[in-house]
């Protein structure tokens, strides 16, 4: 028995790496990012990379929270550090291109086998920055048009179509404007793109011109008179509860929240989703590297677990409702049909390629905001 226990524990030792390693995820969002990562992705990392730990930092929700891990970012650049406390970083896009342009992070993409699996130009350009290579989306959000097929048998499939419809159906349209909830903001965004006289992919990409802000009266006289007959709503959910209650037929909305509302039951099942051309923004959370962490080998393989097929399928997409960060139809053999049904049936993968945009450069962004404070009534 003793010869057989030193065998089991030569084969267990022999088993496990040279060096044990721990690996430190700051993350910024809501409470459920860090629960991902502490309850089902560190978890399936640490089994298959046995003796090798995972530990997850929440920085906080919103924006606020990726303003932390940059902060945190620039102190240890200041301070002159050489190894930074921090190996993953999940932060929101706008928060990229600064931490790309001071030089703070790896250009690791192509250094994964899931890198090539990427497929959104948001993974190549971050707000007007470009960020390829330096960036994995751990997954897509997006707004579309919610809306009840009881009342519209044929929902509009552009914003062109849905001007149209909102004058023959008043009052049966509602969004909450570009206050109390970015669905709003998001369909603004997107009635700029469609009417705004200017080239979209400028406001998207820059660089920033002024003369493009001046292109945009036309657009915000057209949204004025499309306002005339929409429905003020209080926000995101505002606007999905109205839904829910037939006080409108159809309104924008974050995808994953109207499949949580729905799989709660706050939300009818029949209720449907279009992204209409030439599309709405959404935006992407990103896996980040710092150039200087002392663990890049692991971080790379932590990454490429998380964006993986198999983990988006399961931990993004049936657990969140969230588009993966991957190309959809490389998902689509890891989930069974009826997940696939909710989620891709109205909105297909080639939708959100085609039709899934950026929110506008800071600037461009900014510009639009201010002009329909004045102009919108």
């Amino acid at each position: 028995m003793k010869r057989l226990s030193y065998a089991a524990f030569a084969v267990a030792f022999a088993a496990l790496p040279l060096h044990a390693e721990e690996l430190t995820v700051a993350t910024a969002g809501d409470q459920n990012m860090v629960d991902y990562i502490n309850q089902y992705l560190g978890p399936l990392f640490e089994k298959t990379y046995p003796g090798d730990t995972v530990r997850a930092v929440g920085t906080g929700p919103g924006d606020s929270g990726s303003q932390k891990i940059l902060e945190r970012f620039d102190a240890q650049s200041a301070a002159n550090t050489k190894i930074w406390d921090v190996d993953v970083a999940v932060v929101h896009e706008k928060f990229v291109g600064p931490m790309v342009t001071k030089h703070y992070l790896d250009k690791y993409r192509s250094d994964i086998d899931t890198g090539k699996l990427v497929t959104r130009g948001n993974a190549k350009m971050a707000l007007g920055t470009d960020v390829d290579g330096y960036v994995m989306p751990m997954f897509n959000s997006q707004t579309a048009i919610a809306y009840n097929p009881d009342l519209i048998k044929n929902p509009p499939k552009s914003y062109t179509e849905l001007a149209d419809w909102v004058k023959a159906h008043p009052k049966q349209f509602g969004y909450n404007g570009i206050k109390g909830g970015a669905s709003g903001v998001s369909f603004v965004m997107g009635w700029i793109y469609a009417f705004g006289g200017g080239d979209a992919n400028v406001l998207m990409n820059g660089p920033f011109k002024e003369d493009e802000t001046k292109k945009w009266d036309a657009a915000f006289k057209g949204l004025n008179e499309f306002n005339k007959n929409a429905t003020l709503t209080p926000g995101n959910a505002g606007t999905l509860d109205m839904l829910a209650r037939g006080e409108i037929a159809m309104g924008p909305v974050w995808v994953d929240m109207f499949y949580s509302w729905q799989a709660s039951g706050q939300l009818p099942p029949t209720m449907k989703l279009v992204l209409p051309a030439p599309g709405m923004p959404g935006q992407p959370m990103h896996y980040v590297i710092p150039e200087k962490t002392a663990h890049k080998a692991l971080a790379e393989k932590f990454i490429a677990l998380a964006t993986s097929p198999k983990v988006q399928a399961e931990g993004i997409v049936k657990r969140f409702n969230w588009y993966p960060g991957i190309d959809a139809d490389k998902v689509k053999a890891e989930l069974d049909q009826a997940t696939w049904d909710k989620l891709f049936v109205d909105i297909t993968p080639k939708d959100l390629a085609d039709k899934g945009k950026p929110f506008p450069i800071a600037p461009y962004n900014n510009a639009i905001l201010e002009a329909y404070e004045k102009q919108v009534k």
